[in-house]
């Protein structure tokens, strides 16, 4: 399975945000939508950084409540690892756990085109998992 049918399957729907809007004001989104990262893009759909809940709580416990007034620049994670729709999902499982994140941005032409979280990753690759045990039995019960 490719990146592109969980993309498919879940949307490509992506909250994203300014380099220069603050911390607090990402904070505050990420609370309301329920969701643990935002990628930060520039006005042409290139992918800028992400930032996620750990960052945020790594720069509060750095410098306190006031970095909160921080641009997203500032502590976003610049370099970040994208992959493309045409990525198998155990590729981008595999990246995901080498580099410890839990987000990964998918750009096609350079700019973004969803995102996909490990949630996401290991819910469709369960889904494999079933569908080839059930054609296992099936299999064997015409056997």
């Amino acid at each position: 399975m490719t990146v592109a049918r969980i993309l498919a399957l879940k949307g490509r729907n992506v909250i994203t945000t300014a380099p220069h809007r603050t911390l607090d004001e990402v904070a505050k989104i990420l609370a309301e939508k329920g969701i643990g990262a935002v990628v930060v893009t520039g006005a042409d759909g290139e992918v800028l950084g992400i930032l996620s809940e750990r960052d945020i709580v790594r720069a509060v416990a750095r410098g306190g409540m006031t970095l909160l007034e921080d641009p997203v620049s500032k502590h976003m994670t610049a370099k970040v690892v994208t992959a493309t729709e045409e990525m198998s999902v155990v590729g981008v499982m595999e990246e995901m756990t080498r580099h410890r994140f839990r987000h990964m941005p998918i750009v096609k032409n350079g700019r973004l085109a969803g995102l996909i979280s490990i949630g996401d990753v290991v819910k469709h690759r369960l889904e494999e998992i079933e569908n080839e045990h059930q054609a296992l039995r099936e299999y064997i019960a015409t056997a």
